[in-house]
């Protein structure tokens, strides 16, 4: 599989302790896959790895058929990695459009088709009348659905997202799924932890 997400093989230890052995995953674009298991099975040092927060003893991590395995996170997202944390990732003393402009910038150099591309996206997320607001006076919903358009900004091949379903409400659980099921219809690859 070229296209994607393969984690081959990894294994990583701190001092003595053992927390990663022979671990491998694949998530091809459109899938979605779920690292699952209790406390101190080792999942946020496998996603730590794939992100590039932690770096593996030994395996390979390859994106598209791109070995990233040494490469910082900002390389790694340049490439297509996606990844939306459990906790507020917002610029919260910037705009909602300067919040996706930050992505856009970097990943995309003709500035008509930035423009057009943060329109589409306030305008799929529900935005677009939000578009000037601070970040900080947003409410919880409204901050999320910025935090995913951001993340969708940079075209994404495969998302990352990090115990989506922690200590939240029943609704949100629901927008959180129907999320995953829209980024399966966009051919974005999901890599999920939890519990």
């Amino acid at each position: 599989m070229n296209n994607g997400l393969q984690v081959v093989s990894i294994a990583k230890s701190y001092d003595k302790r053992v927390v990663l052995t022979d671990v491998s995953v694949s998530v091809g674009r459109g899938e979605v896959v779920g690292l699952l298991g209790p406390n101190g099975a080792g999942k946020t040092t496998c996603f730590y790895s794939v992100m590039g927060l932690v770096k593996p003893d030994s395996g390979r991590i390859m994106l598209d058929g791109e070995d990233i395995t040494k490469l910082p996170m900002y390389r790694r997202a340049i490439l297509g990695l996606g990844y939306l944390p459990q906790e507020t990732s917002i610029f919260r003393g910037l705009t909602i459009e300067k919040n996706i402009l930050t992505v856009l910038e970097l990943s995309e150099p003709d500035k008509a088709a930035r423009q057009r591309k943060l329109d589409t996206l306030l305008e799929e997320f529900g935005l677009t009348r939000l578009r000037a607001a601070p970040a900080m006076a947003l409410s919880g919903g409204e901050r999320r659905r910025a935090e995913i358009a951001r993340a969708l900004a940079a075209d994404p091949s495969i998302m990352l997202l990090d115990e989506p379903f922690a200590g939240i409400d029943p609704i949100s659980i629901a927008d959180i799924r129907d999320l995953v099921k829209d980024l399966k219809r966009r051919d974005i690859g999901v890599l999920i932890t939890d519990h």
